[in-house]
């Protein structure tokens, strides 16, 4: 049998000599050097936006030298609408794991200049990769959003990737951090997968997320409305509500992305990290003991409670331009994270409405999922009366605040700083809920409603009745606050576990915090509770 030696020379090329075959490391250097001529050309068609590259963002976000990147040779497989033409290096996507601050990341970020960042086949195949690769390694998944939604010249298979990128979306919730950045406009199906993730970041003026987009409202309802305003950062942070930090440019944006992950595990087997504490465990904090004003109708700030008792006074506030008459938010004691909640009797007296509930419910919920303690200040006169609220299911709304409260097995602590009233007190991560220490300073009044409010409906006809029916009311409404507005009878019934000097605070929840770490909770079989979503 003839060898290939045998094989007659190839003839000359009637005008020059054979053509050159590749061999296989100039193939790879040739594949490389058009990725990185593409990606260049990305970065200045973004730089004209005043926007990064997307590769430039991954490499902005992660500590340098450690982004390893996945199939940057993937390309997309249709050939319908001219897309036989362009087949660009990436699909649109580009994937990999790096560091932040030294922790692992997987991340993916998303290209607005190869078919407007639309979602294909390959391009979700990649995705999906990486989240389960994530998934199995228990690292958190950071996303950087910049897209038009589904490939239209793809058809049903760009909107099966995002079903399949859905399906991964809810796998991961609860079992590593999810953090999606909007930085460019995001629109139709690319908004779904940020809402389902847990932290959403939005670049003020740059991104957007909408279902549908302007022209589309305009051309259904006629109203006349610019992306920023529709679906700006914004708009997402103070009124929907979608998105949990806004900033100004992209370098604040990633800033923010490595603080919050500095309180947070890798994921939901892993504790979160702990830092030397240069804030004295045991300091007081006399600021305290006469920061509620004696009037109980006159506001405070619970912020100043917060920066006395956290490590070095720092809280990392979560939503903080939406419903602000409750604070959700990290912090640390004694260098441990902890998830705070607080009433803010700054915003509508710190009542409970439906927006502070749903705020207070996810974030209660996402703490317990990812082993990180509860403290939660309570200073709440009840829920929002009113027929907008009831129309709009505060019962249900509410609901999911109790709920989460009930159904986390974290170690719980409640410092009530004032009013406790009615099923708010309940709600607010009381002692019948399951919290392991509450604590309440002499300031507090838990009782079933303010006194002024008990004593007008108690009393109803013998105030009607009396000679001097406003003198009779205070005298009422004095014996009331001695018998109930006041923390001792809920002490004496052991539903408070102490009354402390408002300076003794943080060494008190320190204290049980280091007790608490160790907690175990026994739940029932079950394969999930159904949350009054």
């Amino acid at each position: 049998m003839p060898s290939l030696s045998d094989a007659p020379p190839r003839p000359a090329d009637a005008d020059g000599p054979a053509p050159h075959h590749p061999s296989k490391a100039e193939r790879l250097a040739a594949l490389e050097a058009e990725y990185a001529a593409q990606q260049a050309a990305a970065a200045e068609k973004q730089a004209a936006r005043g926007k990064r590259g997307a590769r430039e963002r991954v490499l902005a976000l992660l500590d340098p030298g450690t982004f390893q990147e996945l199939d940057p040779f993937v390309r997309h497989r249709a050939h319908e609408f001219g897309m036989d033409r362009g087949r660009p290096l990436g699909d649109g996507v580009v994937t990999g794991f790096g560091e932040v601050d030294g922790r692992p990341v997987a991340v993916f970020s998303q290209d607005f200049t190869v078919f407007g960042g639309s979602l294909g086949e390959a391009f979700a195949e990649k995705m999906v990769k990486l989240m389960d690769a994530a998934e199995r390694y228990g690292v958190p998944i950071v996303g950087i959003n910049d897209s038009a939604g589904a490939r239209i010249q793809e058809g049903v298979e760009g909107l099966a990737g995002y079903g399949d990128v859905f399906y991964r979306n809810v796998r991961a919730s609860g079992v590593v951090p999810q953090l999606s950045l909007i930085a460019g406009p995001c629109a139709g199906g690319a908004v779904y997968s940020p809402a389902m993730t847990d932290f959403v970041f939005m670049v003020r003026g740059v991104g957007q997320m909408f279902i549908t987009g302007p022209e589309v409202i305009k051309g259904v309802t006629g109203e006349d409305v610019s992306q920023e305003a529709l679906g700006g950062a914004d708009t997402h942070n103070r009124v929907s509500g979608v998105a949990h930090f806004a900033a100004d440019d992209e370098e604040e944006l990633f800033d923010q992305v490595r603080l919050l992950l500095s309180y947070l595990p890798s994921n939901n087997l892993d504790d979160p990290p702990v830092f030397a504490p240069g804030d004295d465990p045991a300091r007081e904090a006399t600021e305290l003991d006469t920061l509620v004003p004696e009037a109980s109708t006159r506001p405070y700030d619970m912020h100043d409670v917060l920066a006395a008792v956290l490590d070095d006074g720092a809280f990392f506030e979560v939503q903080a331009e939406h419903a602000g008459n409750i604070l959700a938010g990290f912090g640390r004691l004694d260098g441990h994270s902890v998830g705070v909640v607080a009433n803010q009797p700054k915003v509508l007296a710190g009542t409970l409405d439906i927006a502070a509930s749903t705020k207070a419910a996810r974030f209660v919920r996402f703490c317990d999922a990812f082993n990180i303690p509860l403290v939660t200040f309570v200073d709440v006169p009840g829920f929002l009366p009113g027929t907008e609220q009831e129309y709009g299911g505060i019962i249900r709304h509410g609901s999911k605040l109790l709920y989460a409260y009930c159904e986390a097995t974290v170690p719980k602590l409640t410092v009530i700083t004032r009013k406790a009233y009615g099923g708010a007190y309940v709600v607010m991560c009381s002692k019948h809920i399951g919290a392991d220490l509450n604590l309440a300073w002499p300031t507090a009044e838990i009782a079933v409603m303010g006194p002024d409010a008990a004593v007008g409906l108690v009393f109803r006809r013998e105030l009607a009745a009396a000679e001097d029916p406003a003198g009779r009311k205070r005298e009422l409404v004095e014996r009331y606050e001695e018998l109930f507005a006041s923390p001792y009878q809920a002490a004496s019934r052991g539903y408070v576990d102490a009354v402390i000097p408002p300076r003794e605070t943080r060494a008190r929840l320190i204290r049980a915090l280091s007790l608490a770490r160790a907690k175990r909770v026994a739940a029932p079989a079950r394969k999930h509770g159904n949350i009054p979503l």
